[in-house]
C-alpha cells in the first residue's frame, strides 16, 4: 500500500491529541472542515475508520488507538531532526570539556559576545565521546589533539599546547620535603582521569622511576583535582594553561619548575565538520579563540619557581 498523503496524517494526528476537530484547526491553522475532510480522506485511504464522531468531539477507534502512537512519535522525530539539519544561523553551539570551560573558555566569553552581539552562543559541557558534528548537534567543540576515535571529516585547529608539571599547595609543600623528584613516591598523586596518563608521562619523560603512577586519588575533571591540590589533599599534574591563575597567584606551587613535559595527549583544539568549517559564525568563534589562545599561551616568568 502508497503511504497516504502528509496532510491527511497531520491532521489526524493533531485531531487525536486535542480529542476533537477544533483544536485540531487552531494549531495547523486551518478550518475545521478541512480538519474533518483530511481524516475523512485518510479513513478513505485506509479503509477503516479512525473515529467515532460524537455529539461532542470525537472518539479514536482501535485502528486509530493503534496510529496516533507512531505518527506522534514520527512527527516529533522528524521536527527534532529538521532543527539540527538548519540549525539557528545565529546562534553557535559549542561543547567543551568542564576543565577547559570553568578555567579557560567561560571566563573570556564575555568578550566574544562584546565582539560578536549578533552570534548567540549555546555552551555544553557535558562532554562525550560522540560530539554530534554529523547530526548538527554542535556546530565546534574542543578536545584534545591526539583524539584516536575521532570521526573521519573533522576539521582540526589547534589552540594551546598543553604542558604539564606536579603541584602543590604551599603548606603540602613544607610538610611533604620535596627536595628531590623521588621524594614524590612519598605523596599522594591526584589524577584528572583515571588513566593516570599524565603522571605516567611526566615519570617515564624524566626517568623518576620511583613514582607510582597508578596510585593516588582519580577525580572527573582537572578542575577538581586542582581544587583538590589547592586544599592540601596532594599533588596534581598542573597544566600550565588551565592552571595559570593558581600557578601565578601562589596557590600552588611547583616543586621542580624546569621539569616540564608536554601532555601525551596533545594540546587543546577546536574540533568541527568540516564541510561547515568555513561558515561565518564558525569562523568567527575560531579567529577570536585563535586571538584569546595567543595570550594564554605560557605562564609570567616565575609563575612555577618553588619558593627559596
Amino acid at each position: 500500500m502508497r503511504l497516504p498523503p502528509l496532510n491527511a496524517l497531520r491532521a489526524f494526528e493533531a485531531a487525536a491529541r486535542h480529542e476533537g476537530f477544533i483544536g485540531a484547526a487552531e494549531e495547523l491553522h486551518v478550518t475545521r472542515g478541512a480538519i474533518s475532510r483530511h481524516v475523512r480522506q485518510l479513513e478513505d485511504h485506509l479503509g477503516t475508520a479512525l473515529f467515532t464522531r460524537q455529539a461532542k468531539g470525537v472518539r479514536l477507534t482501535v485502528a486509530g488507538r493503534r496510529l496516533l502512537p507512531v505518527l506522534t512519535e514520527a512527527f516529533g522525530m522528524i521536527a527534532r531532526e529538521v532543527e539540527r539539519v538548519v540549525p539557528d544561523r545565529g546562534e553557535l553551539r559549542v561543547i567543551c570539556p568542564p576543565a577547559t570551560s570553568i578555567r579557560w573558555l567561560i571566563p573570556k566569553l564575555e568578550d566574544f559576545q562584546a565582539r560578536h552581539p549578533d552570534i548567540r552562543l549555546r555552551l555544553t559541557t557535558d562532554f562525550h565521546g560522540d560530539l554530534g558534528f554529523d547530526t548538527g548537534e554542535y556546530d565546534i567543540g574542543f578536545s584534545v589533539e591526539h583524539w584516536t576515535t575521532r570521526p573521519k571529516g573533522i576539521a582540526v585547529q589547534v589552540l594551546l599546547p598543553v604542558m604539564l608539571t606536579p603541584a602543590c599547595s604551599p603548606a603540602y609543600l613544607s610538610g611533604a620535603d620535596l627536595t628531590a623528584p623521588e621524594d614524590l613516591s612519598r605523596c599522594m598523586l591526584l589524577h584528572e582521569t583515571p588513566g593516570h596518563a599524565d603522571w605516567t608521562a611526566w615519570a617515564e619523560r624524566f626517568g623518576v622511576r620511583a613514582v607510582e603512577a597508578a596510585s593516588g586519588s582519580d577525580f572527573p575533571n582537572l578542575d577538581m583535582a586542582t581544587k583538590a591540590a589547592v586544599m592540601g589533599a596532594g599533588v596534581v599534574m598542573a597544566d600550565l594553561v588551565l592552571c595559570r591563575e593558581e600557578l601565578e597567584s601562589g596557590a600552588l606551587i611547583a616543586p621542580f619548575p624546569q621539569m616540564v613535559c608536554p601532555s601525551p595527549q596533545g594540546g587543546i583544539c577546536l574540533l568541527g565538520h568540516r564541510d561547515r568549517w568555513q561558515e561565518p559564525k564558525i569562523a568567527a568563534f575560531r579567529a577570536w579563540a585563535e586571538a584569546a589562545a595567543r595570550d594564554a599561551d605560557g605562564l609570567s616568568e616565575g609563575a612555577t619557581r618553588a619558593p627559596v
